[in-house]
């Protein structure tokens, strides 16, 4: 009796396979990603054949861009409907790439430069985040932290004497709180992000200290310790956190404080999920799809896509009745 009602409780349970993946979805220009998906350039049919293949039923893209009237986006969902991926629900806020910061950040004695940006992008919206559901977004309870100055972290790790301290935001791209209604009793909150490459600075390693607190930034929310309420929802944090635990440049304690936290799991320990071999780096993990810890993980894996150093990261979670 007791193995049978087990059985029928998994049997009511809801299958959701969560999913995110830097995808090559950026141009050098505004419009140059939407010209490309409405010619159907032949360079994005793997990117949207691995999508269907994958059959995720939350995707979080980590290097698409953005336009303010999600022509873009739209037109990717359009594209993937057409293949039989068919996202009912997206989301797509303006990110912190390419937006001025009207100071000269990098200290080249130009102002407006990309790297002058709150995040580096040659125009704004350049590289941002998108959000793809079958399930209904609550998009009047998403909680947009991207404006978040760096300093006004708890226990900041931004110089005193930063050129941008009084207008820096913490995210060069974006974090979002998502809650998504996937039926069943445990809705789903995404803790979704894109860090900053802990690289491409100097010895004061100021992307470095930037990455770690773009990380760190989710235990301080779930803590309690930001202004914003911590996750009513399951908590889901997803997205590309530029990080290897190990190895790669980077404040590495940073990650490893995240995957060690109590309340999370981490269903693909050591699975790297980009190759940088063109770098000399090898496979590296730095995009992570990590559950609550009272979501049940049934399965969970990589796949490797033709063209693309990142692979797509994927979980699938049983959502109770």
């Amino acid at each position: 009796m007791l193995v049978c009602a087990a059985w029928v409780a998994m049997a009511r349970a809801e299958t959701v396979r969560v999913a995110t993946w830097h995808a090559d979805l950026t141009r050098e220009g505004p419009g140059l990603l939407l010209r490309d998906l409405e010619s159907g350039e032949e360079a994005l049919d793997p990117i949207l054949d691995a999508i269907v293949e994958t059959a995720p039923d939350i995707l979080l893209l980590t290097r698409v861009d953005w336009d303010h009237e999600g022509a873009a986006l739209e037109t990717l969902t359009e594209a993937l409907e057409t293949r039989g991926a068919s996202f009912s629900h997206a989301l797509a806020l303006r990110p912190n790439t390419g937006l001025p910061t009207g100071v000269d950040v990098d200290g080249d004695g130009r102002l407006g430069t990309a790297r002058d940006a709150q995040g580096y992008g040659t125009f704004s919206g350049q590289g941002g985040l998108a959000l793809l559901s079958v399930y209904p977004i609550d998009a009047g309870a998403v909680t947009d932290l991207s404006g978040l100055l760096w300093r006004d972290l708890p226990g900041s790790l931004i110089a005193e004497d930063d050129p941008a301290r009084d207008v820096q935001r913490l995210s060069s791209t974006a974090h979002w709180v998502v809650p998504i209604d996937a039926g069943g009793s445990a809705n789903l909150t995404l803790l979704a992000f894109n860090a900053s490459p802990p690289v491409f600075d100097g010895p004061e390693d100021r992307n470095g200290r930037r990455n770690a607190d773009e990380i760190r930034l989710w235990q301080l929310l779930l803590d309690g310790a930001l202004e914003a309420s911590p996750p009513q929802g399951a908590p889901v944090v997803i997205g590309n956190a530029n990080l290897d635990p190990v190895a790669g440049e980077g404040r590495h304690d940073a990650i490893v404080g995240l995957l060690a936290d109590r309340r999370l799991r981490d269903p693909l320990d050591g699975i790297p999920s980009v190759d940088w071999s063109r770098l000399g780096l090898g496979e590296l993990r730095v995009s992570y799809v990590l559950p609550g810890r009272d979501l049940d993980v049934l399965d969970a894996g990589s796949r490797a896509v033709d063209g693309s150093e990142h692979r797509i990261i994927w979980v699938d979670l049983s959502i109770p009745d």
